[in-house]
C-alpha cells in the first residue's frame, strides 16, 4: 500500500508551507541530483511532466538524445525540516523516464528495481538491506572550506568532551527522525573524527533512497556546526577507513528465507546458496562497491575492513559475517562496501551475486574461524581464501569479466561506468603524489 497519495502531498503543501519542491534523483557514480521548481509547478511534476537534460548528467545519454523525464516516487515524500520557515522545501525522489515512456536503462534506481523484480520471479517478496554508513568529521576554516583537522580525538564508544562531535551527531539523529528514520543507535567510530549512526532495515529500494538522503542530511547539519562531513572511505593515513556495511535478507510469505530453526547454525539452504553466490562473484562486484581510487587504501590489512574472500559466523575479518542474531533478525553482512559506493548499483550488484548462488544451488566454502590478518599467502591460498582487488584498476578487469555482475547493470551502465573509472584511474596513475617526491626526489 502506498504511503502517500496525490491528494496527501497537495495537502502536505498547503499545511507545511511548502514553496520549493526539489526532484531528486542519482546519477551513474553515486552523485544526488535534482531539479528544484516552485510549488506552482507541483501537478504538472505529479503528473510526471517535468523534463531535464540528460547529457549534463554523468553517465547518462549523449546531446542529441537529451530531453528525459523525472517520474516522482510519491512515497519519498519529505519536507526538510530545516528549511526556512518563510516557506520550506519538499523533495521527491524520482525515476527517469525517456520521451516515450520507457524506464532510461542508465537510471541507477530502475537498475535496482530490474533486480528486485527478478528476486520476485524467484518467490522473494522482499529483499531487506540494514546499511551501516561511517562518516568523518572535519573543521571548515574561516572561509567555511574544509580542512584535514578533526574536530574530536575520540574512539570506539567514547562519549563527550573526548568526542566532541556528539551534538553534531546528536542534531542528525533529530534531523533524520524529523523526518521519518527509525534510529537504531548512533555512537563515535574507532578512528578519531569517525562516526556511525544506523537507522533500521527497509525493502533494499526504500534502503537505498535513505542512505541518499542521510547522506544529504549529514552534510547539511555538519555544515551548520561549522563542520565538514565526508564519506571519503579512507581520508586519513593510519587510521580505519569508513565503510558501509549491508546487512541482507531475502524474506518469502513474510519469513525470513535465511532462517531455518532445525539446522545447526540456524542458516537455511536459500542462505548459504546466497553466501556462495556472494563468495563467487566478490572480486567482479568490487568496482561497484568500491568504486574510488581512494576506496583500495581502506582494503588493507589491519584496519577492520575486510581484503579476502572468505566468511564467517563470528570473525570480523573476512567478507562477510553472519550475525548472532537469528529469527526474523537472520541476516548475511557484507563488509568491503563503502560509503562513496552508489547504493542502488552496489546492492543490485550484490543481490544479483546472492540470487546466482541461489538459482545455482551453490555451497560455500567452509567458513574461516581464525583472524585472516596473521595469515601467511601459503596459508590463506591453502584455505581457498582469494584476495580481493588491490586497486581500481584491478576491480575494473574483474568486473569486465563478471558475466553476472554486469548483466545485473545493462550494457548502458558498463559502459560508462568503465568509461569514467578508467579515466580516474589514469589520473590516478599519472599523477605524481607527494609520497614519490619524498621517498626519491633526494635519493636519486
Amino acid at each position: 500500500m502506498s504511503k502517500y497519495s496525490r491528494e496527501d502531498i497537495l495537502k502536505s503543501v498547503k499545511e507545511d508551507n511548502v514553496r520549493f519542491i526539489r526532484l531528486q534523483f542519482t546519477d551513474l557514480l553515486g552523485t544526488i541530483k535534482n531539479v528544484e521548481v516552485p510549488v506552482s509547478q507541483i501537478e504538472k511534476a505529479l503528473d510526471n511532466k517535468m523534463t531535464f537534460d540528460g547529457s549534463s548528467i554523468e553517465g547518462f545519454v549523449r546531446i542529441e538524445e537529451s530531453d528525459m523525464l523525472l517520474y516522482p516516487d510519491l512515497d519519498t515524500w519529505v519536507v526538510f525540516p530545516w528549511t526556512s520557515e518563510k516557506g520550506k522545501v519538499a523533495r521527491l525522489i524520482c525515476d527517469v523516464y525517456m520521451p516515450d515512456g520507457t524506464p532510461f536503462a542508465g537510471d541507477p534506481r530502475a537498475i535496482l528495481k530490474k533486480m528486485l523484480k527478478e528476486a520476485n520471479d524467484l518467490g522473494f517478496n522482499s529483499f531487506n538491506i540494514g546499511p551501516e554508513p561511517e562518516f568523518f568529521l572535519f573543521k571548515n576554516d574561516e572561509k567555511g572550506e574544509p580542512t584535514l583537522e578533526l574536530n574530536d580525538k575520540g574512539g570506539y564508544f567514547d562519549l563527550a568532551p573526548t568526542d566532541l562531535g556528539e551534538n553534531c551527531r546528536r542534531d542528525i539523529v533529530l534531523e533524520l527522525e524529523d523526518m521519518g528514520f527509525e534510529i537504531e543507535a548512533s555512537h563515535h567510530e574507532v578512528a578519531p573524527g569517525q562516526h556511525e549512526i544506523d537507522f533500521k532495515y527497509a525493502d533494499v529500494v526504500k534502503a537505498c533512497d535513505d542512505i541518499q538522503t542521510f547522506k544529504l542530511v549529514v552534510k547539511t547539519i555538519a555544515r551548520q556546526h561549522g563542520l565538514h562531513a565526508t564519506f571519503m572511505p579512507k581520508p586519513l593515513f593510519g587510521v580505519n577507513g569508513s565503510g558501509m556495511h549491508a546487512n541482507m535478507s531475502l524474506f518469502k510469505d513474510g519469513e525470513n528465507a535465511f532462517y531455518d530453526e532445525k539446522s545447526k547454525d540456524g542458516l537455511s539452504e536459500t542462505a548459504m546458496n546466497f553466501i556462495a553466490g556472494i563468495i563467487k562473484h566478490a572480486r567482479g562486484f568490487t568496482a561497484i562497491a568500491n568504486p574510488t581510487v581512494n576506496s583500495y587504501k581502506r582494503l588493507v590489512p589491519g584496519y577492520e575492513a575486510p581484503c579476502y574472500v572468505a566468511w564467517s559466523m563470528q570473525n570480523r575479518s573476512p567478507l562477510i559475517r553472519i550475525p548472532a542474531a537469528r529469527g526474523m533478525s537472520t541476516r548475511v553482512e557484507v563488509r568491503s562496501v563503502d560509503p562513496s559506493a552508489n547504493p542502488y548499483l552496489a546492492m543490485a550488484a550484490l543481490l544479483a551475486a546472492g540470487l546466482d548462488g541461489i538459482k545455482n544451488k551453490m555451497t560455500p566454502p567452509a567458513p574461516v574461524d581464525r583472524n585472516i590478518y596473521v595469515m601467511n599467502k601459503k596459508e590463506r591460498m591453502d584455505a581457498g581464501i582469494l584476495d580481493l582487488p588491490a586497486t581500481l584498476k584491478d576491480a575494473l578487469d574483474r568486473f569486465l569479466e563478471d558475466e553476472v555482475i554486469t548483466k545485473a547493470l545493462g550494457d548502458h551502465a558498463v559502459e560508462h561506468f568503465i568509461e569514467a573509472k578508467e579515466i580516474e584511474w589514469d589520473m590516478f596513475r599519472t599523477q605524481v603524489h607527494p609520497w614519490e617526491r619524498e621517498q626519491y626526489l633526494t635519493t636519486y
